[in-house]
């Protein structure tokens, strides 16, 4: 458990809420433990008929703390926390709301591909840092962002990793509605009191077969890329860029092949 992934059950909804403020919200193995649990338990508590993900107004999560991944990814990767997680909120057999703020980076941006309704304040930035960082896609998003968006303009935002505002993303059709931050977490809260007030099984119908066509290629993807996600982490590439992130300054790439 850990106090930095707060858990409360509002009606029939299971509010997951991110609170580490001091560090823009920065996952640890220990939050995406947390975060797993609250997928699972949503799953088996029968009183859960969705899932509302958040952070604050000011920040959804500035994605994996760096200090805690520097060590790399231990075992295989499905059963990493951050693994784990993941897989379960691919194969959530209910829905799965999101109200996202400020930063959303990397595992911030990749997580919402799993979201059924996302709803994002025009504070927000996203960004897909991963080649910044010396890393690779995760969360499967070198399946979907191609197949939704195109391979250019996935590429441009999986290459160049260049942040993009709520704006940009809403009409990507990535999430479904621009808020004032102080409304984004109330107007997620609506959309699922909606849903709640609909038939459930039909909902959780509706999921799977929302789901159905992609999801034994995206487990594969999501596989292949951790995989390669914990190879990069202990590349040299990634140490440079890791250590230019704690020195604040960019990172010098030139002398790989």
């Amino acid at each position: 458990m850990t106090a930095h992934i707060l858990t409360e059950k509002q009606d029939h909804i299971l509010l997951v809420r991110i609170n580490r403020p001091e560090r823009k919200n920065a996952l640890t193995h220990a939050m995406y433990t947390a975060l797993g649990d609250a997928v699972d338990q949503a799953h088996e508590d029968a009183d859960i008929r969705c899932v509302l993900f958040t952070g604050s107004e000011d920040c959804f999560t500035a994605g994996n703390d760096l200090g805690d991944f520097a060590a790399g990814l231990p075992g295989d990767f499905q059963e990493t926390p951050v693994g784990r997680f993941l897989f379960l909120l691919a194969s959530a057999s209910k829905p799965v709301v999101a109200a996202v703020n400020g930063p959303a980076v990397g595992i911030g941006t990749t997580m919402l591909l799993h979201c059924d309704l996302v709803f994002a304040g025009n504070n927000t930035r996203f960004q897909m840092p991963f080649a910044n960082l010396g890393l690779c896609p995760e969360g499967g998003s070198s399946l979907l962002l191609p197949s939704w968006l195109g391979r250019v303009r996935a590429a441009e935002l999986l290459m160049l990793g260049g942040a993009f505002t709520a704006d940009d993303a809403h009409r990507l059709g990535l999430i479904n509605r621009v808020c004032e931050p102080a409304n984004t977490e109330m107007a997620a809260l609506d959309a699922c009191n909606q849903l709640n007030a609909q038939a459930p099984a039909a909902l959780r119908a509706t999921k799977e077969l929302l789901n159905r066509p992609t999801l034994d290629e995206l487990k594969n993807t999501m596989l292949a890329e951790g995989e390669r996600f914990a190879e990069r982490l202990k590349s040299p590439e990634a140490a440079e860029a890791f250590r230019a992130f704690m020195e604040k300054r960019q990172p010098d790439f030139s002398k790989f092949h």
